[in-house]
């Protein structure tokens, strides 16, 4: 009697993640082929004294290291602060403050990033740290109500569930509930992220630098090969760490989901 092997069916969870994965490994052969281009077109062209000054490798990558300063701390810093802020106004105790807390970040973010820059330049200074303050009031709102958002959504049965078999409160929330939040919080970090890239740029107005500087300095002086290479590394800077953040998420998504 033959027996014939039966192929194991692959479960579509699986199917997702091979998909996601495959997806996450376009991002940086397209980022690296559009850096190559702009090289490229740089080089070829036959620049003036200012165009060789501001895109002199050691300048680009002091502008680009600056940009990724301000986007790292800024980033860090809401992260520190919206999340542990979202997950305590859920609690309970404090869920009552949790209108009048959206309603503060609600201000930060109606208001443009370059008016809070400027107001934060003429009324507490100019420069890196200022800088960082602005992107996080810029920035806070989003990972702030996506945490309130993602942690409301849990099932509740699953969280009395957890109770039942006898976790405290923090044993809960750290592994039920913040766990299934997981996937609405990091979608809120990707929009902080992008956020913060594109409103650095603006940061070269109160003389935090980064990639701003060679977009204003190509503005205001008519040179287009400086404004193209700090526009375009702002888009492959903002596609990079949107790509690091789905790494990020697809590593801490709950299987299943």
């Amino acid at each position: 009697m033959t027996v014939t092997a039966v192929p194991e069916r692959t479960r579509p969870g699986d199917e997702a993640a091979g998909r996601s994965l495959s997806g996450l490994l376009v991002t940086p052969v397209f980022l690296a082929a559009v850096s190559a281009a702009l090289y490229l077109y740089v080089r070829g062209l036959d620049l003036d004294a200012i165009e060789r000054r501001s895109l002199d490798r050691s300048e680009i990558t002091h502008q680009f290291l600056r940009h990724i300063a301000l986007v790292a701390v800024s980033t860090a810093l809401v992260l520190a602060i919206a999340i542990p802020l979202g997950v305590l106004l859920t609690r309970p105790r404090l869920d009552r403050l949790a209108a009048p807390f959206l309603a503060l970040a609600n201000v930060g973010q109606a208001v443009p990033s370059i008016g809070v820059l400027v107001l934060l330049a003429v009324t507490v200074g100019i420069g890196f740290q200022k800088a960082v303050i602005a992107l996080i009031l810029v920035s806070a709102l989003p990972v702030l109500r996506n945490t309130m958002v993602g942690l409301r959504g849990v099932d509740r049965s699953l969280v009395e569930a957890g109770r039942g078999i006898g976790l405290s409160r923090a044993a809960v929330l750290f592994r039920v509930e913040l766990p299934l939040a997981v996937p609405v919080i990091l979608a809120s970090v990707r929009v902080a992220v992008i956020l913060n890239v594109g409103s650095a740029t603006l940061a070269a107005f109160t003389n935090a630098g980064g990639l701003g500087d060679l977009i204003n300095t190509g503005i205001s002086l008519n040179r287009t090969p400086i404004l193209l290479t700090g526009s375009v590394l702002t888009a492959v800077l903002a596609m990079a760490a949107d790509w690091l953040v789905g790494i990020v998420e697809f590593v801490l998504r709950p299987r299943g989901l």
